[in-house]
Formats: C-alpha cells, structure tokens, sequence
C-alpha cells in the first residue's frame, strides 16, 4: 500500500465522488418517471421490489428509494430465546474471534478494534470478542437494526475518508474499515454485555441516517451535518432502548455494518459468503456456564 500522503488525492477524489453522487440522490424524479427509473435500477442490481413500503412513485428521489422502508411482513425477527440477529442485509465478508484486538477486513487485511471505534476502553471490553462484518450491496435493504434487546447508551460520529467497501476493494487496502467515516453505535444488552454496531460509510453513501429515537429529537439525523466539522462527535444518551429488531438507522447506498460483542457472549452462526437478511439468526447467547 502507498503512503498516507499519497493516497490523500485519491481520498479528495472519493470525497467529490461520494458528494456528487449524494447530491444526485437527493434531487427529486418527476413523479412519471419515477417508477420507470427505479424498476431500471432494480433490474441492475437485482434488488426485491416486492418487498417495499411504497408505491414506486412514493420515492420522491434516489436517496429515499435506497433507504426505503420494507412491507409489513417482509422480514420476520427471530424471537428465540438468546438469538442474535442479523442488523442488515448483505453477505458476511468477515467474521471471527478479535484476538488481541485485531479484525479481520479480507483474506490478507486487518485492522484494529481500537482504531474502528476509536474508544481504547471500549475496545478494551470488546477485545476477544465475536464480529462479523456484513456488506450491503446496492440491491440490498439499507436499514439497520438492533441485533438484540439493548440500552443505547451513546456513538460517536468519526470523520474519514469514503473509499468503496465493495469487498475487492477491501482485500487490497489495508485499515479500509477503520478509516473510512464511521458511526459507532454503543448498547448495553443486559447479560449479552456491551455491543457495539459501527455503520461505515463508503463511496457514494456520504450520508449515515439515524433514526430520530438516537438523534435525540422527532426526526432523523445524518452524519453530512457534522462533516463540514472534520471533527469527532460524540452523543451520550440516556433511556433510550431498543427491541431486538428496532431501527437504529439508515445507509444511501450500499455500505458495511461491524457488529462486535464481548468475549465469551455470543457465539456466531453462518460463513463467510453466506447471505443474511435482517431479522435472521446471526449467533445466538451463549450461556453462562458455557453451553449455548
């Protein structure tokens, strides 16, 4: 890999991709072309129009169409005793063990626990953990959820840079994960320990929405009001929970959810490849006497 200094012209490159493209995403369609354009789009990609909230010509630009709500029905949460689910759709590209803090990004690339969260205590509590790292393609549902019953207690907004995550872009840079702009979410989930969910940005996916219930207020709030800042943020909450399954936030385009626990809390179910959806079984508690 080249230098930092090298690699800031292409991050700059990155940087006026992804707001291009967001600004594209945010322009309105007119309402004819609407439905046309989106089942073009979904015919690309392959995405399930049978599973949207709305009428095509409900999605008034691009923007709302990738950060679409799903029917009613069309996921169903695993309700188990002890299940841990999946937060997003998308193909686990990593999952495993971080032993002395270090997590796998692809086959030959790592990076640390404490650079992705930046947080050396919580990294410290997480360190031994099981993670898994899901990719969302373009054709894939773009919210996320919270993969277990939860208190959240905070996140921190990170600024970086906006490389694509597609997962051969990833098998070639190193600290891809870690160094991209980022949202750590931080949960409390009662005898599951400390959880913590990071939503990593990517090219063409400037914007990370959070739901309004961690926005702290009666709407959504997205990571471009704090870029301008180039600064971390950090928001501490207070009796704000979660229900296995609640909507934590949103992604624009495609991207990558990390999803950490404590050691010794959850054991992991699926492969690398493996195709999940929202609501799935990702891992399941393990007990405290060592069973699960």
């Amino acid at each position: 890999p080249g230098s930092i200094a090298a690699e800031r012209p292409r991050a700059r490159v990155g940087a006026a991709y992804s707001a291009l493209v967001g600004w594209g995403a945010t322009k309105a369609l007119p309402p004819r072309l609407r439905r046309l354009a989106y089942r073009a789009f979904a015919r690309a990609v392959g995405a399930n129009l049978d599973e949207v909230e709305l009428d095509l010509a409900g999605y008034p630009s691009l923007g709302d169409f990738f950060a679409r709500k799903l029917r009613h029905g069309a996921r169903v949460v695993d309700a188990a005793p002890g299940a841990v689910i999946s937060p997003c759709d998308g193909v686990i590209a990593a999952r495993g063990v971080a032993v002395a803090g270090t997590l796998v990004q692809a086959k030959g690339r790592s990076y640390q626990l404490a650079e992705l969260v930046a947080d050396a205590d919580l990294a410290a509590r997480l360190t031994g953990g099981a993670y898994a790292t899901i990719y969302l393609s373009p054709r894939d549902y773009h919210r996320v959820h919270a993969p277990a019953e939860a208190r959240i207690t905070g996140y921190d907004y990170l600024p970086g840079a906006l490389w694509s995550v597609n997962p051969r872009v990833a098998s070639r840079r190193d600290g891809l994960l870690a160094r991209n702009e980022r949202v750590v979410i931080r949960m409390n989930a009662g005898s599951l320990g400390c959880i913590a969910l990071v939503m990593v940005g990517a090219a063409g996916v400037g914007n990370i929405r959070l739901a309004p219930a961690l926005a702290g207020m009666g709407t959504a709030i997205d990571s471009a009001t704090w870029r301008a800042a180039r600064e971390p943020r950090r928001v501490e909450l207070c009796g704000v929970t979660a229900a296995r399954g609640d909507e934590l936030g949103a992604f624009r385009l495609g991207s990558t959810v990390v999803v950490v626990f404590e050691p010794d809390k959850v054991e992991l179910a699926g492969e690398v490849g493996d195709a999940v959806r929202f609501g799935e079984r990702l891992g399941r508690a393990v007990m405290s006497g060592g069973g699960s």
